[in-house]
């Protein structure tokens, strides 16, 4: 049974698990690399879910903040990653994080899968895709230990057992 603020419910591992823990592997990473035996769940929100598209839109209004510090990024900056949709047949497209971002010569960007695609068939974790600038739909990184910008995890928040969120949110820059 779990009765302490130290132990995770199943539901909680998985809701954190999807809103952090993958990103939080690859930004905790020295080398940035991709953990391609990455199980993390993804959590399904409709596209009418009005919270999490403010939480896009406000992710997408403050891009230029992420490719500031990824342009020049200060010693206490690291682990630079993008929430990309990809179009799918089955929904409205399956919004996720992407490691390792690189621009193209085309004006494209590629990044690396942070976490095991579920509606894009053939795709695996670890493996790089292409996308544009009109697919991003959020950004992250991490300065002195904190997650500054990852809008889409907030309205996660609200999923999870009080002292998970509490937890979840002291981890973020601006809780």
């Amino acid at each position: 049974m779990a009765t302490t603020n130290s132990t995770l419910s199943t539901l909680s591992k998985c809701l954190v698990a999807a809103a952090v823990a993958a990103v939080l592997a690859v930004l905790g990473s020295p080398t940035g690399t991709v953990m391609a035996q990455d199980r993390s769940p993804v959590i399904d929100l409709s596209s009418g879910n009005a919270e999490m598209n403010a939480a896009i839109a406000k992710g997408r209004a403050t891009l230029p903040a992420f490719w500031a510090s990824y342009e020049a990024p200060k010693p206490s900056e690291t682990g630079h990653s993008l929430k990309v949709r990809f179009a799918n047949p089955k929904n409205n497209g399956e919004h996720i994080w992407m490691a390792d971002v690189k621009q193209t010569a085309d004006g494209r960007y590629s990044g690396r899968f942070a976490n095991a695609p579920r509606d894009l068939p053939g795709k695996k974790a670890g493996e790089v895709a292409l996308f544009t600038e009109a697919d991003i739909s959020d950004w992250m990184f991490m300065r002195s230990g904190k997650i500054v910008g990852g809008e889409t995890i907030r309205p996660l928040l609200k999923s999870l057992p009080k002292a998970d969120a509490d937890a979840l949110r002291a981890r973020l820059e601006t809780p």
